[in-house]
């Protein structure tokens, strides 16, 4: 039996899988609020004590980046490592892994059901291409996939960290804006669960749009305040105009860095975009904003456009872990 889960900034999901059942049939499974635990370790052991189910592996999803079965979780206060982690359990683990989450979205691509995902742009797929994934949660998280030869290999990338590239003059104004407030801009600080506040401080203060006092006293008192602004601009009879103003430029920002990384990557079997801020601002995805950022390449507009654009609309960290936890069946960690 395999526990995988897929850890973020807001939310842990667990859940039980075995090689019987598969990736998409998860035996128990439960979801956790990551801050109001002091690691992964207690969310694990509670889990664990609920369901009674034994389990000889483990497989955990982390928003950031692993080097040598240790990570620091990028918006949570953990360190995990795989030996630790076992050895606290105090279970008879054979095998601990770790993996960066959007590691294991990409791992989850191979195993897409027609029903987790919802096509942008059809496009001209080619046959065992590059494939990029993005991924705007809490943070912004890039990953891609390759082929050689026989199978697609995940790999992890830290993208969401590079620098924020404007693309016109309201973007100029919004790195300015940004600048006073970080030594450093990068793409997740403006296109993410946690960068969407900073654009709607930015339009309110030097653009001049009116803010609605019921949606700033909603911000005020909410845990995550994006998800305000996120639902009053996908809420029919939005009467925000700063709400929807926010979630066009974060659209737009998102479309350009996709389209980035399709070219870094050169994803000619497509580009996947994963994590909750895109499933809840999946509607405003799919107006025309976001193909004409996503192609707006210069001499590299034509390729754009026979680029496939999907937007994952069922869970795919935990089951592109599980997928990963499965497959590795053999032990390769020992713990005294």
């Amino acid at each position: 039996m395999l526990i995988a889960g897929d850890i973020g900034g807001t939310k842990t999901d667990l859940a039980i899988f075995s090689n019987e059942s598969g990736p998409h049939a998860p035996l128990a499974e439960a979801k956790f609020h990551s801050a109001d635990y002091p690691s992964l370790q207690a969310i694990v052991k509670e889990f664990l004590a609920v369901t009674k189910t034994p389990v000889d592996r483990a497989c955990f999803a982390v928003a950031g980046p692993v080097i040598g079965g240790r990570v620091k979780a990028t918006n949570l206060p953990w360190v995990i490592e795989e030996t630790s982690l076992a050895r606290e359990l105090n279970i008879n683990l054979q095998s601990v892994r770790l993996i960066n989450d959007l590691e294991a979205i990409a791992h989850a691509v191979p195993i897409l059901r027609p029903s987790d995902i919802h096509t942008i742009n059809a496009g001209v797929p080619v046959p065992k291409g590059a494939i990029a994934v993005i991924a705007p949660g809490t943070g912004l998280g890039e990953s891609f996939l390759t082929w050689d030869g026989s199978r697609y290999v995940a790999h992890s990338s830290e993208g969401g960290h590079s620098d924020f590239a404007p693309t016109d003059t309201t973007q100029i104004r919004l790195l300015e804006y940004m600048l006073k407030k970080f030594d450093h801009v990068s793409f997740e600080h403006v296109c993410s669960g946690i960068g969407i506040p900073n654009i709607y401080g930015y339009l309110r203060d030097v653009e001049g749009i009116v803010e609605e006092p019921e949606v700033a006293a909603q911000m005020t008192s909410a845990d995550d305040p994006s998800f305000v602004i996120i639902n009053q601009a996908v809420a029919a009879g939005n009467r925000s105009k700063l709400c929807a103003a926010t979630i066009d430029l974060f659209v737009s920002i998102l479309a350009s860095e996709a389209g980035n990384l399709a070219l870094k990557v050169l994803s000619t079997g497509g580009v996947y975009v994963a994590g909750g801020v895109a499933v809840h601002t999946l509607r405003l995805i799919e107006n025309p904003t976001f193909r004409q950022h996503f192609k707006r390449k210069g001499r590299f507009a034509d390729l754009m456009e026979r680029i496939p654009v999907h937007v994952f609309v069922a869970p795919a960290g935990l089951a592109g872990a599980a997928a990963y936890g499965l497959e590795k069946t053999i032990p390769e960690l020992a713990f005294s």
